[in-house]
């Protein structure tokens, strides 16, 4: 059985993830704990893999601080940024073990992963390309995680191709054409009755190609955290893991 603790045990996804340990027949709850809870508490003893949902604010302390207390952990909380995973890397060189495991997902809903990953191949082949996330409007950050990832990977993969700047001829100050990420036009949208929802958009004279996942509920994350879960105890991912796609066969 793997240990499991769970750090944001009260919020919207952290609940929904005691559920899912809970009901998983390979997993067994540990700890779970919330804003004010002593982190120390969580030790290799009791602990095999610790789940972070909390707020964009406290994710970096608490992955820093049970890094330095020798467990695994699955982040599910958005907002990283390259200077924040940089940290997370150092911090993990000098962990307490040398197979210590991070993993940080800007997504966990199988669909938009794959989104992501389709996004990336049909990237070369498109003139322009646009991203669009909509969510409900209790979201703390905007773009989302997982739409800044998108972009990233749709910039890598038109650099890669040798394409040059999206075309733009719109005469603003940028502030209606949403945050631009490596060249990606990213607009966020916070609209009540909404969950998870992200389109990308591609197109070439005369046509046009649409991405677009769903998630209508916050289960839909739960096998993707398992999954997660999963793969960081297995001990075969060591160091920083960036991406649900690094555990999926594609």
């Amino acid at each position: 059985m793997i240990k499991v603790s769970v750090v944001g045990a009260q919020g919207r996804m952290g609940s929904h993830v005691v559920d899912a340990v809970n009901a998983a027949d390979d997993a067994e709850l540990a700890l779970a704990l919330d804003a004010g809870d002593d982190l120390t508490r969580i030790t290799p003893e009791n602990t095999d893999v610790v789940v972070e949902f909390t707020v964009p604010s406290s994710t970096l302390g608490n992955v820093l601080a049970l890094i330095a207390q020798g467990v695994d952990v699955v982040v599910g909380t958005t907002g990283w940024t390259d200077e924040r995973l940089e940290q997370v890397r150092a911090a993990l060189a000098k962990a307490p073990r040398a197979d210590q495991s991070v993993f940080i997902a800007p997504n966990f809903a199988i669909s938009a992963v794959l989104a992501d990953y389709f996004a990336r191949l049909a990237a070369p082949y498109f003139e322009s390309a646009e991203v669009i996330e909509l969510h409900h409007p209790d979201k703390v950050d905007a773009p989302s995680g997982t739409a800044i990832h998108t972009a990233q990977g749709i910039g890598a993969a038109r650099a890669k191709a040798g394409l040059g700047a999206v075309p733009d001829n719109t005469q603003t100050d940028g502030g209606s054409r949403g945050q631009v990420v490596d060249g990606v036009h990213v607009h966020a949208v916070r609209l009540r009755g909404l969950n998870a929802h992200e389109e990308v958009l591609f197109g070439n004279a005369g046509e046009q190609l649409v991405i677009r996942a769903d998630s209508f509920d916050r289960g839909s994350f739960m096998p993707g955290v398992l999954l997660a879960v999963r793969k960081v105890a297995s001990g075969e991912f060591p160091g920083l893991t960036v991406g649900l796609d690094h555990f999926l066969d594609l």
